[in-house]
């Protein structure tokens, strides 16, 4: 069901939604079409490895990724799925977890019999279709090495009940329509502007500098045969900015929020509003040691409506969101790659997402995207604009 089939009031109220009930086989077959001869295994991540013979991370505590991963699609490929869809394999891989989100994964991996493999030598390799169940995401990695070894696969990581039975539940041919949509309306924009309204009363606005370059779209279609890897739930527009400045405010993990200054598509600096001194004193000393963790490399926009999850990965998908991110971009087609980072660990790609849900204590009260003489309003207080909403319902 694409947004074209919702009414309003479904749109703005995502949590209404009515969802058909997952099925492995359909999210499989509209991804990957065609699946017929194809020989698929699925990566999960652990940080103890001892705890991939005989699966054992089954009976340890916590591992609810890894867990849904088993359940769900080992399973449910072993379980008919596989031979429904024409597919060979179907085997499950540990690798050492990474601990940050898209930087990149060591060689090693392992069985269930606890034998020490080589993703490269092992997986890469022998396998055509790849799905990547994780805590952190490993897309930018995996989009590398589908290049290099050219298969095909999926990353999911954060999986939960909710993904499964709402953003993964969808028809991903409908998913691309409306991605395609909502891109071809937001494509060649020469800048956006967001407006952030503080609790204090303060206005803070973020330009971003898009240079009239091509809107680009996740849409979770990842067919025929060309070696690339879908980030699933997908579902969203997105760009690679050229240029940003002003300011934005920031959510720390611990709750913290400060306000951080861009000059030259580089946050500088970050100023408490309330919380923690330290958590900003912190993210300073990151700054300053290692300027490049500061770079913006991504502005993206979702396009569905979906339930909040709790996961980023589904939540920046939701429409009327936004969300920007730091540090590598090159799996966008951006510049930034991880070997201009002062060490391995800091090559990550982060996302930083404005949502009802997840930033509570300000508000995205308008979003602007300039485009030649004219400019559009996107969002406003959350909200997808009469804009968006009108490129959304074209047949």
């Amino acid at each position: 069901m694409s947004v074209l089939s919702l009414d309003l009031e479904t749109i703005q109220n995502p949590e209404q939604r009515v969802f058909p009930e997952f099925s492995l086989e359909r999210l499989l077959s509209t991804v990957f079409e065609p699946t017929e001869g194809c020989k698929v295994c699925i990566l999960i991540d652990l940080e103890d490895m001892s705890l991939m013979k005989g699966y054992q991370f089954l009976q340890a505590e916590g591992h609810e990724v890894q867990k849904k991963a088993y359940e769900e699609f080992y399973l449910g490929l072993k379980d008919g799925g596989m031979a429904n869809l024409g597919m060979t394999g179907g085997d499950i891989f540990a690798f050492p977890m990474t601990y940050g989100s898209n930087l990149d994964l060591r060689d090693e991996c392992y069985d269930v019999d606890g034998n020490e493999l080589s993703l490269d030598k092992d997986i890469y390799t022998n396998y055509d279709l790849i799905l990547c169940i994780s805590t952190f995401s490993a897309t930018a990695p995996l989009t590398a090495k589908a290049k290099e070894f050219g298969f095909r696969g999926a990353t999911m990581h954060g999986l939960n009940d909710v993904i499964l039975n709402s953003g993964l539940a969808v028809d991903y041919n409908e998913v691309s329509a409306d991605a395609e949509k909502m891109r071809r309306a937001l494509t060649n924009a020469d800048s956006i502007e967001i407006d952030f309204a503080l609790e204090d009363g303060r206005v803070l606005t973020a330009w971003l500098g898009l240079d009239a370059q091509d809107a680009q779209k996740s849409h979770g279609l990842c067919k025929g045969k060309t070696p690339d890897i879908a980030n699933l739930p997908a579902g969203e527009v997105y760009f690679v900015p050229v240029d940003a400045r002003g300011q934005f405010p920031m959510k720390y993990e611990d709750g913290t929020l400060g306000v951080l200054e861009v000059v030259d598509r580089n946050i500088i600096s970050s100023t408490l509003i309330e919380g923690d001194q330290a958590t900003i004193d912190a993210h300073n000393d990151r700054l300053a040691d290692d300027p490049m963790t500061g770079t913006l490399g991504e502005l993206g926009f979702g396009t569905q409506v979906l339930p909040v999850s709790g996961a980023d990965i589904q939540d920046e998908k939701v429409l009327g969101t936004c969300h920007l991110a730091t540090g590598r971009d090159d799996h966008l087609g951006g510049d930034i790659v991880p070997d201009m980072f002062k060490v391995h660990e800091n090559s990550t790609h982060d996302d930083i997402l404005f949502a009802p849900h997840k930033t509570p204590n300000f508000n995205i009260s308008q979003v602007r995207m300039n485009r030649g003489d004219e400019q559009e309003v996107l969002i406003e207080d959350f909200r997808a604009s009469q804009y968006l909403l009108d490129a959304l319902m074209v047949s």
